[in-house]
């Protein structure tokens, strides 16, 4: 299957930076779904804890002591004088340590040839091995033994929310029916050109983006988009990869290449996620760096500094707490203190998030997007596309100096034939209109911000807002304009300077957008803001309706940049309190969702632009998913911190009472390996919906 690379590929970013778990994660990240490696280090570890009870069971129950009758009938058959029960469970405790130990040593060697000396496995030798030379064999087999498992259940954590994102790759078509000569022809989808004609059946997963020319059905979109109720798809529409045909039978018209296919740009964006760092990511892998080689000078000190200072000052307690003893403590401090469930727990919660966020619909960049979501203070959206849907219809034809209705519709419909923007889009719809191919029309020009200008048949038309005709000092546009309130988007038209009057386009409000801003405000969110180059009139009217604190109407792309700036630093509260996040159609929006803390591209799953400019992707139209991604990354910022705190807590203060006498190697396993599985379980509960 072509989704085992991508798995492997997707598994590799979450493992111990710092290099202490370097052989383990190493190992177990890079396999297949093979059910041999997997079965293996659970055999190694069963086999191992077997063993492991075994000799517990006979160095501690009264039946197996030496002098019970059945130890003293085995002793009998010996030639020679020995202590049987001993010899037993010495003989199964090397066997247990060599079973589950055996590998660690070998790696803490090849890391100390590698330079990384300090490394979660040198620790976990020297402790173990330590342990045995002061005759603590049963601790140092259960250091081994519980450091294995603490590494096989970090792995199947690792493996289980990588699954929740690598489940994306099973929405990638491996072959695509393409239409040659006539024929059917069955070939995988990098060999689709555009422009070629592909056939989809009932069941099958569209392999390609592209526009429908035949048929009709429903297409379940969830795997992409997280929308649960089919969209309907017929003649024209847009259909994207990793779409399910439901039922009729499609022919399509392919629009991108595999490499540029929405499933493709889906897959690379997640993979590329887990590769941007947060600051409390980076902080723990600089932190564990630094940490580790003072806990180990720390473990040195604790085993050298209190013996000599006894045997020097206080002769008659240093043989009671002697060299063994000392050396035993600065043991259980170097076994609590490896850093593994810090280093692994936290790169795991911001890939549980970005895992989660993906299941809803919600393409998180980087774990440091998800750090910014989880602080938004202020949210700032664009109108057109984003709080309403987009569609456009007109509502109102007001013709000026001798110019009829159908005459001022049809130039204005003309002018803005070759655009793809909504207006241009619902001038046509009202028009029908079916000559703009036969008319001569020349030079189409779009002003970003203002409007069209266009050729038709000779004549130099303007089409656009009124900045435009201000612009172009077009006549009469002034005294036409001066004592009408029009409410709606309004493209006004010249003809050769003449102004020939304005077309009123009203747009709808999506039906989620009013509550996606209540719940903004529930959570906290301190001030809701709308940007819009339409009139101020018509943003006010849809600022109202949806509960909106601030709108800021008539602003050019260039507009919205500075108001954004004016926005992060005009609050009177400090900067890092009121992180601004932009919310976007990804069409026109790119340099405001540059700018913005976290820039959030609304519905714009196939949108180039908008994948490449934004922080996040909401892969449908529904601004609630933003409510969806804002938990999501709370709740994850609080499982980092959580694990963090709790991890740091315990295995200070295990160290502490280890360093006093109080603790010993069986609470230093807990305050490693147990802590350690803790803080993966805390992680893991962010795939929980």
């Amino acid at each position: 299957m072509e989704h085992t690379h991508e798995h492997n590929h997707l598994g590799e970013h979450i493992h111990c930076d710092c290099g202490h778990c370097d052989h383990e994660h190493e190992h177990h990240h890079e396999h297949d779904h093979d059910e041999h490696e997997e079965e293996t280090p659970l055999k190694k570890i069963l086999l191992a804890g077997v063993i492991f009870i075994a000799a517990l069971l006979i160095e501690h129950l009264p039946i197996f002591s030496a002098t019970s009758p059945l130890m003293s009938s085995l002793s009998k058959s010996f030639s020679y004088s020995c202590d049987t029960p001993r010899l037993i469970y010495g003989i199964l405790y090397l066997a247990a340590y060599l079973i589950c130990g055996r590998d660690v040593v070998k790696g803490a060697i090849r890391n100390i040839h590698k330079g990384n000396v300090f490394g979660e496995q040198f620790l976990m030798t020297v402790a173990s091995v330590g342990a045995i030379f002061v005759g603590e064999y049963a601790e140092a087999v259960a250091v081994m033994l519980f450091y294995n498992l603490g590494e096989f259940v970090q792995d199947y954590a690792v493996d289980r929310s990588r699954d929740s994102i690598s489940a994306l790759m099973d929405i990638r078509p491996d072959t695509a029916t393409v239409i040659r000569d006539g024929k059917e022809i069955v070939v995988s989808p990098e060999e689709v050109e555009i422009d070629e004609i592909i056939q989809v059946k009932p069941g099958e997963r569209v392999p390609l983006d592209g526009v429908v020319i035949e048929g009709k059905s429903f297409a379940d979109t969830s795997a992409l988009t997280g929308e649960s109720v089919p969209r309907e798809v017929s003649a024209d529409s847009e259909v994207l990869a990793g779409f399910v045909n439901q039922s009729g039978l499609l022919k399509i018209r392919v629009t991108k290449s595999y490499g540029e296919s929405a499933v493709t740009r889906i897959l690379n964006l997640t993979q590329e996620a887990s590769e941007v760092k947060a600051k409390s990511e980076k902080f723990i892998a600089r932190f564990a760096r630094v940490y580790t080689p003072i806990v180990c000078i720390a473990a040195l000190l604790v085993a050298v500094l209190p013996p000599l200072a006894l045997q020097f000052f206080a002769p008659e307690l240093f043989e009671k707490y002697g060299w063994s003893v000392w050396i035993y403590r600065a043991l259980t401090f170097l076994v609590v203190s490896c850093p593994c469930a810090l280093v692994i727990s936290v790169p795991l919660a911001f890939f549980c998030g970005i895992g989660s966020a993906s299941s809803s619909g919600v393409l998180i960049k980087g774990s440091n997007f998800v750090e910014v979501l989880s602080k938004a203070k202020i949210a700032v959206f664009d109108k057109t596309g984003t709080l309403t849907k987009g569609i456009f219809d007109v509502v109102e034809v007001n013709p000026a100096n001798g110019f009829t209705n159908d005459s001022l519709l049809a130039i204005a419909t003309h002018a803005e034939s070759y655009s793809n923007h909504p207006i241009s889009k619902s001038l046509k719809k009202a028009h029908h209109c079916v000559l703009c191919d036969a008319l001569k029309i020349l030079e189409p020009e779009e002003i970003s911000g203002f409007g069209i200008r266009a050729v038709v048949e000779g004549k130099t038309v303007l089409a656009g807002n009124a900045k435009l005709m201000k612009e172009k000092n077009v006549t009469g546009f002034e005294d036409y304009t001066n004592d009408r309130k029009l409410v709606g988007t309004i493209v006004h038209v010249a003809v050769d300077g003449v102004y020939a009057g304005n077309i009123v386009i009203s747009d709808q409000e999506k039906d989620d957008s009013r509550i996606a801003i209540q719940n903004l405000k529930k959570l906290g969110i301190k001030k809701t803001v709308m940007l819009t180059g339409d009139t101020k009139a018509t943003a006010q009217v849809v600022a109202e309706n949806l509960g909106i604190d601030e709108v800021y109407a008539d602003l050019l792309p260039e507009n919205k940049v500075q108001k954004v700036e004016d926005l992060m630093k005009g609050t009177g509260v400090e900067r890092s309190r009121n992180t601004l996040i932009f919310v976007g159609d990804g069409i026109n929006d790119s340099p405001v969702l540059a700018r913005a803390d976290a820039g959030i591209a609304m519905g714009a799953l196939g949108s180039d632009a908008a994948i490449e400019a934004a922080d996040v992707v909401i892969m449908d139209d529904k601004p609630s998913r933003l409510i969806d991604a804002i938990k999501i990354s709370r709740r994850t910022m609080s499982a980092v911190w959580q694990n963090i705190y709790v991890s740091i807590g315990v295995k200070v203060a295990i160290m502490i009472l280890g360093a006093a006498g109080i603790g010993n190697m069986w609470l230093a396993v807990f305050g490693d390996v147990g802590v350690c599985l803790l803080a993966v379980a805390n992680s893991s509960r962010i795939l929980k919906k």
